[in-house]
């Protein structure tokens, strides 16, 4: 399977509740509704948690602030991948969750990339 994974961080002009409830209330509908048109099979969202227990491991390794989420989206394969988001249906989907992203997610200090899954258990 071919794996989108989106590292997000919410827009500084909306807070962590907000954030929080527009992506699973309103931004997941909206994604479940065109998963079809984009040729997607799963979608997951991993909303960061434990802010504490986040904050101790940052410290004893010295890294950045982690995201405020994950979203996961599969594709069975490569082909399915390109045939949902080449369609004119899927580019259409595409522009649809971009334009609702940017409501609360901040671009710019997001990342967004394409995997491949190797399943070691």
């Amino acid at each position: 399977m071919i794996k989108l994974v989106y590292c997000l961080r919410k827009r500084e002009d909306v807070s962590h509740e907000s954030f929080y409830r527009y992506w699973l209330s309103e931004h997941a509908p909206l994604v479940k509704s065109l998963a079809s048109a984009i040729g997607a099979t799963r979608y997951v969202q991993s909303h960061t948690t434990l802010p504490v227990l986040n904050e101790l491991m940052l410290k004893s390794r010295g890294l950045q602030a982690p995201y405020d989420g994950i979203t996961e989206v599969w594709w069975e394969d490569k082909a399915a991948l390109e045939s949902g988001m080449g369609s004119p249906e899927g580019v259409e989907a595409q522009a649809q969750l971009i334009e609702d992203e940017s409501r609360f997610i901040d671009f710019s200090q997001s990342r967004l990339f394409m995997t491949e899954e190797h399943t070691i258990f």
